[in-house]
């Protein structure tokens, strides 16, 4: 279904009423090249153009439509009528002059297999005449020649006068279609994607821009290896079986093979905007039929250039579907979304989502309202995916976020499914280690246990935790956890401007061994109560029975979701002493002043 839907996407593409917007018609693609070798109609060299343009820091080539690049790893294959400088030029940059010389004529030979009519093009001729007169002795004293030395470029040719590379003349487009059309043969299969007879093709294009994959390029359909001659006892390897090799173990046809890889390449592009990073997961979408939620999916999940702009998509999210626009024909049309991680020379699908825009767009609000929690004036209202995820690994670095959390949790924000048992895990651990509930960390806590306890309703005491203080929830842990930090509040109140609170010492046993800590906690807060005024010390000793009203004893041990609880219960209590006493009815917090 993957392939499918790439397929129709590039179809869909392709059919765009804007041409700047269409995809590449079969056998070409879009290519940067740097360099333009322009040349007379006798192929005399009459000079280079420079393409390239300053764009920030960046130095980047014009994007011109070429015929289609082979696929290359370690052998040597050329490309028609554009390449590297080694390839199209014969100039040696890494000092191997035999190799050199054999992509060199690998690049000749290509043109030369054109048809007669391709061949008899005077930009063809003129390129053959430049290639026969030593290409190396007419740049003899051009400065450009140290550049194509040093860096290897791309580079292409046209004739002087000419808009079009030669490569893009209309001989040329001919022979591409030509050798394009399938011929009837034995080797013929029903193809996966199109579902009609085919000649499969042998080798499919490179994916690239997953991050971490090969710069060059991976595969999402491919074979673990092409040669059934080696020495296999004469068995038929278990990869070739029937003796089919390669493309033919799974077969799809030229054409769709080019329309999935182009579409996904132009998904993966850099600076497309459907497209975000998911811990390891280069992650893509797109509709069945255009929808404006393509522009701003990546917005959601990422922290974006303008913070102001991506809380007033998000705004207009929730505004949507809740206004009902999600409805009738625009919510149903189907929406994918792709996430491909790195594995060697192969890429590996780690999660695949397809749904309607309606069920895309009702399940991204309940995340956030999954991750609503209070908050200080300087936090974001709408936390990005990444940010979650890295308050939850060591040191706060991307590096140290387990490789399968972010498309873990993604695949929970699209199935509405609870969110994975490490998740929560890495959040309170961090809490433990580092001594502090964060902003982050309390909203990641919530989510989870809130996603938890809608599949335990019938649980009484997994109540779902408010964004807010909930002083009627009766949880054990919640409760402990609210006592720590009334206990702390105490202590920097009786000692004003103290550089370690109780906090620093005792968090880690309180939230997972209470008993061994707060009887402890309790006797040394009484000292810490002498210190204060009458009036403080009744307002503190109400808030004590309040929040030690349901607590019979203190637990030996809490679990993880219970240490979650804790953290939550101690997070709630906290923003509320620094929170406005709300008059709103339905808000049951107790305010400190």
């Amino acid at each position: 279904m993957i392939l499918q839907a790439l397929n129709d996407y590039y179809w869909r593409k392709m059919a765009d009423p804007d041409p700047t917007r269409r995809l590449p018609a079969l056998g070409l693609e879009d290519k940067e090249i740097p360099f333009i070798v322009e040349l007379d109609r006798d192929g005399r060299l009459v000079g280079v153009k420079d393409t390239r343009t300053l764009h920030g820091k960046k130095s980047v080539a014009t994007k011109y439509l070429v015929p289609q690049g082979v696929k290359r790893a370690a052998g040597v294959a050329a490309n028609l009528l554009w390449d590297t400088a080694e390839y199209a030029l014969g100039i040696d940059t890494r000092r191997k002059p035999d190799r050199v010389a054999e992509q060199h004529a690998k690049f000749r030979d290509r043109i030369a297999d054109l048809p007669q009519d391709a061949l008899g093009d005077e930009g063809v001729r003129a390129v053959q005449h430049f290639l026969d007169n030593d290409p190396l002795e007419q740049f003899d004293g051009s400065p450009v020649l140290s550049e194509l030395r040093e860096s290897n470029p791309v580079v292409a040719f046209r004739l002087l006068g000419d808009t079009d590379l030669i490569c893009q003349r209309t001989a040329i487009s001919r022979s591409l279609a030509l050798e394009n059309e399938e011929q009837a043969s034995a080797d013929t299969s029903i193809c996966l994607v199109t579902g009609s007879e085919c000649l499969p093709a042998r080798l499919h294009t490179a994916i690239k821009n997953v991050w971490g994959a090969q710069t060059s390029g991976a595969n999402i359909v491919s074979v673990n290896n092409k040669n059934t001659n080696g020495n296999n006892g004469g068995q038929t390897p278990a990869f070739a079986s029937y003796n089919k090799q390669q493309g033919l173990n799974s077969p799809v046809s030229k054409g769709a093979t080019f329309a999935y890889t182009t579409a996904l390449n132009h998904l993966l592009a850099k600076g497309s905007r459907q497209r975000m990073q998911v811990g390891d997961a280069s992650t893509v979408f797109w509709a069945q039929q255009a929808d404006p939620l393509e522009d701003v999916m990546a917005s959601f999940f990422g922290d974006g250039d303008d913070p102001d702009a991506r809380t007033e998509e998000i705004r207009a999210l929730y505004e949507s579907v809740h206004g009902g626009r999600f409805d009738g024909g625009r919510g149903n049309k189907a929406f994918y979304v792709l996430g491909l991680a790195p594995n060697a020379a192969r890429i590996a699908v780690r999660f695949w989502h397809a749904d309607t825009v309606s069920g895309i767009a009702h399940r991204i609000t309940a995340w956030f309202d999954d991750l609503k929690v209070a908050r200080g004036p300087k936090d974001a209202e709408y936390p990005s995916l990444f940010r979650l995820l890295a308050a939850t690994a060591v040191q706060g670095k991307a590096d140290n976020i387990p490789p399968n959390l972010g498309g873990d949790v993604m695949r929970s924000v699209l199935d509405g499914r609870p969110f994975p048992t490490t998740w929560l895990n890495a959040a309170v651990q961090r809490c433990r280690a580092e001594q502090r509930v964060t902003y982050l960390r309390a909203a990641a806590i919530k989510a989870c246990l809130n996603r938890q306890s809608r599949q335990r309703s019938s649980i009484s005491d997994h109540k779902e935790f408010l964004t807010v203080l909930d002083t009627t929830n009766t949880n054990a842990a919640y409760r402990l956890g609210r006592l720590f930090a009334v206990l702390e509040k105490i202590q920097e109140e009786a000692s004003p401007g103290i550089n370690a609170t109780i906090r620093d010492r005792y968090y880690g046993a309180a939230s997972s061994t209470p008993v061994a800590v707060f009887t402890t906690l309790l006797r040394l807060k009484n000292a810490h109560l002498k210190k204060l005024a009458t009036g403080r010390v009744i307002w503190f000793e109400r808030l004590l029975g309040e929040v030690l009203g349901t607590v019979d004893n203190f637990p030996k041990h809490l679990p993880l979701p219970d240490q979650g609880r804790f953290a939550l219960g101690y997070y709630h209590q906290r923003q509320a002493f620094f929170t406005k006493a709300s008059d709103d009815a339905t808000d049951t917090t107790i305010q400190g002043n």
